[in-house]
């Protein structure tokens, strides 16, 4: 129900823009949507969360990071500048049908996309 695209290999410094399409359900029917990263050989890990109009993010990302939904297109998104190559991992959209307070836990989100590879090269 959720698909991720828009990964791809950039420099250090670059940007790149995530993006997540819902279908079978519009993304204003999710309290709260997320992204997550996930390293090789690491954990997935929270990157940022958006419900209604509150915004969080992961301390690494402050800064570099903006996440943002567009409900006409049924769309969110994740851009990301002033890459680093500690932002390479692969990035997982999600959302959950209610707000959790523990926006950051993988449990609190209902659905997952497939994740989309993003590589910084240094």
């Amino acid at each position: 129900q959720l698909q991720a695209c828009g990964g791809g290999l950039v420099q250090a410094g670059g940007s790149l823009r995530l993006s997540c399409a819902a279908s079978g359900r519009t993304f204003s029917g999710y309290d709260m949507v997320g992204w997550f990263r996930q390293a090789p050989g690491k954990d997935r890990e929270f990157v940022a969360a958006l419900s209604w109009t509150t915004l969080y993010y992961a301390d690494p990302v402050k800064g570099r990071f903006t996440i943002s939904r567009d409900n006409a297109k049924n769309t969110v998104y994740l851009q990301m500048n002033s890459l680093k190559p500690d932002d390479t991992a692969v990035y997982y959209c999600a959302a959950s049908l209610y707000y959790r307070a523990s926006y950051s836990y993988l449990p609190s989100y209902d659905y997952w996309g497939q994740g989309t590879l993003v590589t910084v090269s240094s």
